[in-house]
């Protein structure tokens, strides 16, 4: 089964993580290393960060966790963002610039919740 984000399979082996917090060691120190290791040691099948609220403004303006961004990227983790909060942050540009997908969010969370999709906020 593939999911709206391309992602193969909305339960199971793929691990999504909702990222929201603004705080840069935090969004360094968990969410892209528990991403990037989950991919090279095998935990996960595939890995997709949504990206939600104030780290929308941290990805679009942080030199050093963008680069870390375009490291995960490169080993195949996926980075999705919330439309509603780009417009509203005025980040869409610069969240699409760096590769990152930014579409409606609201529905494809809550069919991961019902789901019982394996999910990590953060």
């Amino acid at each position: 089964m593939t999911d709206e984000m391309g992602t193969a399979g909305a339960r199971g082996d793929t691990l999504h993580i909702l990222w929201t917090t603004g705080d840069a060691a935090t969004a360094r120190h968990m969410v892209m290393m528990y991403a990037r290791n989950s991919l090279l040691r095998g935990w996960w099948g595939g890995v997709t960060v949504v990206i939600w609220g104030a780290a929308q403004g941290l990805a679009a303006r942080d030199p050093a966790v963008q680069d870390e961004m375009r490291v995960l990227m490169n080993v195949g983790v996926k980075f999705s963002a919330c439309v509603s909060c780009a417009m509203a942050l005025g980040v869409r540009a610069d969240l699409e610039a760096l590769g990152v997908e930014v579409i409606p969010w609201g529905q494809p969370l809550t069919d991961l919740l019902k789901g019982g999709a394996p999910l990590l906020t953060v």
